[in-house]
């Protein structure tokens, strides 16, 4: 946004170029016409290239230079510009330039040289006073900065206000001004783009979408306009269509400005789900407060669990979603390293979000809320809040992991069989957690062939041991003794103990009296003293012996 314009420095060749409305069509436009039509780009290369006496002599051009380039976003080709003037404002645009490159002291010291000035860029001092002291953390000068803006409301102190509200995640604040100067000054079109990206922070994409679309009428070609529809779409059908639209004004940001260039190719790596995410994202860590973020989840989908803590550690949370993502790694890792005092800090910031009075009615709370007592394993609290956002998360494997667990934790067996299988995600699929407990259910659910299947497809390693201990003894436990025999006559084959053969006794035992009772094929008894003959053990021949017996009455082949 321009905050204030000044006109044209008078001269010979400015007053020619106001009156020649007949000029041929194929005639330069004036520097006055170039400006009018924003195009900086045009406005410099006329500005180098054209008689410097026309334009007021080298210091007018310098200055119209400097503010062609802080349009353009060349915020640092405009500070040098702006350094080798000796115009009273000087410093206070110098400083302006100091605070897009985010050297914050230095455009501090660069206001406290200026010098008191009647016009209005006493009040841009004010303005931007406020905004160094909310980057800063300086909470007493910004409260004595917002003081003098609502003193004078002006439209640019109000907008600034708002700006303010903004960064402080006080989106309904920021709304309301804007809202209010939208209806004194209906022609303020760009105000409807700070309005969709306040509603857009609020989660109401398709709001967002029909307020965008106001100014996007009158310029289908602005960079703020288009990557704000992108990223509406994105959120409401988590599509790339507008990529082709992205793509293109990649294009064109990068040949003629670079404002929005960064959030733009930053916004595409999100779009493509990280893919270029350590080509941009590091560089732009210190420029755009998403890119940390981002860079953070990309970290946390790769498992470098490490290298997201190093990155957030340092951060100290404003937002929600910068206590979310900060409460999650310190959850992972936690969880990874076995530390309390990790796990600690993750409940104490879900419960932060969770509990506030802004995010306790919102999907992102009441995960918060599901978090924080999932950590502390009160599972039945954790799915009074799932439940209430379960329609919205029943495609997200995330979700389903989570939900799984609870589920078997509070013994809805059947329910976190079917989270579980819902799953798609080969690295969740393939976590011992996620083998574990679906053989746990399906166990439970009286499918043991289910869970011994799931063995089978495991390579032999410490893990899959563990899973077959449990598919043994929890089969026994419920009476699937068939699947139990099988489990532990393969327990004995890799470690001989009496421990597993006294399993595998049991459950070729439990086997026999199924058979016995008809809940078991009969066919069955060969294969259960096929298990037998496997083990060296002075009992087997007796009990082989009994079932061969019953077998002989009941004319069954074994």
């Amino acid at each position: 946004m321009i905050l204030s314009r000044a006109k044209p420095a008078s001269g010979d060749g400015v007053a020619a170029s106001r009156s020649s409305t007949s000029r041929p069509r194929d005639s330069i436009p004036s520097l006055e016409e170039l400006l009018m039509r924003r195009d900086y780009m045009g406005a410099l290369t006329l500005l180098e290239f054209g008689d410097v006496a026309a334009f007021g002599g080298s210091d007018s051009v310098a200055q119209w230079q400097a503010y062609c380039a802080f349009h353009l976003g060349d915020h640092k080709r405009a500070a040098e510009l702006y350094e080798q003037l000796a115009s009273p404002r000087r410093p206070v645009q110098l400083a302006c330039c100091l605070f897009y490159l985010g050297m914050y002291p230095e455009a501090q010291r660069c206001l406290d040289e200026a010098e008191p000035a009647a016009d209005g860029i006493e009040q841009l001092k004010n303005r931007l006073r406020l905004h160094l002291a909310h980057k800063l953390g300086e909470r007493v000068q910004a409260k004595e900065c917002e003081e003098r803006l609502l003193a004078d409301q002006s439209v640019e102190d109000r907008l600034c206000l708002a700006a303010v509200h903004y960064l402080q995640a006080h989106y309904q604040d920021a709304i309301d001004i804007y809202k209010k100067v939208l209806l004194e000054n209906r022609d303020f079109l760009a105000l409807n783009v700070y309005v969709a990206l306040c509603y857009y922070k609020l989660d109401y994409f398709d709001v967002a979408q029909e307020v965008l679309q106001v100014y996007l009428q009158k310029h289908p070609d602005s960079a703020t306009a288009v990557n704000l529809k992108a990223c509406n779409h994105f959120r409401l059908f988590k599509s790339t269509a507008d990529m082709v639209e992205m793509k293109q004004l990649v294009d064109k940001v990068s040949t003629s400005s670079r404002f929005g260039n960064d959030l733009i190719r930053h916004n595409i790596v999100v779009f493509r789900n990280g893919d270029g995410a350590l080509q941009y994202l590091p560089n732009l860590v210190d420029v755009i407060p998403e890119a940390r973020l981002n860079l953070v989840v990309y970290y946390l989908r790769q498992n470098e669990i490490n290298e997201a803590y190093e990155l957030i550690k340092e951060l100290e949370p404003t937002v929600p979603q910068e206590y979310i993502l900060k409460a999650i790694v310190n959850a992972v890792l936690g969880q990874d390293k076995n530390s309390q005092e990790h796990i600690k800090i993750a409940q104490q910031y879900f419960q932060l979000v969770g509990t506030s009075a802004s995010e306790c009615d919102t999907i992102p709370g009441r995960q918060c809320m599901a978090s924080f007592y999932f950590l502390y394993r009160q599972f039945k609290d954790v799915l009074i809040y799932l439940n209430t956002i379960k329609t919205y998360f029943s495609n997200v494997d995330s979700f389903n992991f989570n939900y799984a667990q609870a589920q078997a934790a509070t013994g809805h067996y059947k329910e976190a069989e079917d989270a579980f299988l819902a799953i798609r995600n080969e690295r969740f699929r393939s976590d011992f957690t996620y083998a574990s407990l679906l053989s746990y259910c399906h166990i439970m659910s009286k499918k043991g062939q289910l869970a011994w299947e799931l063995y089978l497809k495991m390579d032999p390693s410490p893990e899959s041991f563990s899973l077959l201990q449990l598919i043994a003894n929890t089969c026994y436990t419920v009476g699937e003794f068939w699947y139990a025999a099988k489990a532990f006559d393969m327990l004995e084959r890799l470690d001989p103990s009496p421990e597993f053969w006294e399993g595998k006794r049991g459950a070729c035992c439990g086997t026999f009296q199924y058979i016995v009772a008809e809940k078991l094929p009969r066919e069955l008894l060969t294969e259960v003293i096929k298990l037998l003959k496997n083990t060296t053990n002075s009992q087997v021949e007796q009990i082989i012996r009994v079932m061969k017996k019953w077998a002989k009455e009941n004319r069954v082949v074994c």
